[in-house]
């Protein structure tokens, strides 16, 4: 498996909630190593540059508004197949239908507040992390 590093953002309800220790943990039990983490208010900027791919979705609007809500914790994860281990911790985009074990199936209640983002390709990954850490 290749070294790999990916964007993980706990989003505005998960700090809200107070859940940005277990999160961490987490990621760090899988051996996933930190390379780089703030805490941030997500401007709408920032908001439409991470979220360009959706721009024109009825969507869209709910997940600036969700994503610009609060304080955001964003961290650039390292490991073996970073990106896929990272989403597969996650869990589905709706935590209704996340299984036990996952971030959202263990901590999610309901959409749009689905507790975290994880890049979903090294492309994608590459591209939010130089959104976030472009000094990375």
């Amino acid at each position: 498996m290749e070294i790999e590093r990916t964007l993980v953002l706990v989003k505005p309800d998960g700090v809200r909630r107070g859940l940005v220790g277990k999160i961490i943990t987490r990621f760090e039990r899988l051996q996933m190593k930190i390379i780089a983490m703030k805490l941030i208010k997500v401007d709408d900027d920032l908001a439409a540059r991470h979220y360009a791919e959706h721009e024109g979705e009825p969507f869209y609007s709910k997940l600036i508004s969700f994503i610009t809500s609060g304080d955001v914790v964003a961290m650039v994860l390292e490991g073996k197949a970073a990106v896929s281990v990272a989403r597969k911790e996650i869990g589905p985009t709706d935590p209704v239908e996340a299984p036990p074990g996952t971030i959202r199936g263990d901590f999610g209640l309901e959409m749009p507040e689905n507790l975290a983002h994880g890049s979903d390709s090294p492309e994608s990954a590459r591209k939010e992390i130089s959104i976030f850490f472009p000094d990375l």
